[in-house]
């Protein structure tokens, strides 16, 4: 499957999501990497426009940011990579041990990489909700709420098709 058949599958289909868990893990590791390369290009013109919100406010640190911009826009773009990496992959290992506990009490076989990767697709929808709340700006813990209740519940539907243990 390519990319964009992942991507499209993750959406609607837990039961897809489930069988996701036997991908090889290049195949998870490019679709991770294009979900962090897409957060971090809308959290970098975010950034972006701070600084110019910013520099028109104070005009001694407009001359500086013209010398320094050639240095601070790459820089930044990569912290900022860097970052979101960390946070992506963080979130998505605490959903597969959460994911553990949903298999075990559901009776269901499966291993922590197997629900790791299901947890990356699990979370297709919630990144696009992401993106969304990013864009438009909007900032408070409800959404952050709702967003890992739907992780929570596209996982909890992937381990239903999970096999069952004997």
């Amino acid at each position: 499957m390519n990319l964009l058949q992942l991507f499209k599958a993750s959406l609607h289909s837990p039961k897809k999501i489930a069988a996701f868990r036997l991908i090889p893990i290049g195949k998870v590791m490019q679709y991770i990497f294009i979900y962090i390369l897409v957060i971090t290009s809308i959290s970098f013109v975010q950034f972006i426009n701070g600084i110019s919100i910013q520099q028109a406010n104070m005009e001694g640190l407009l001359e500086y940011f013209q010398e320094i911009q050639w240095l601070l826009y790459p820089f930044s773009f990569i912290f900022l990579f860097v970052l979101n990496t960390l946070l992506i992959f963080v979130r998505i290992s605490i959903f597969a041990y959460v994911g553990v506990i949903i298999l075990s009490l559901l009776k269901r076989k499966g291993e922590y990489r197997h629900l790791w990767r299901s947890t990356l697709f699990a979370s297709t929808i919630p990144m696009l909700i992401s993106v969304v709340v990013a864009f438009f700006n909007i900032s408070t813990g409800y959404i952050q709420f709702f967003i890992y209740f739907v992780t929570f519940v596209y996982l909890f539907l992937a381990c239903k098709h999970y096999p069952i243990k004997r």
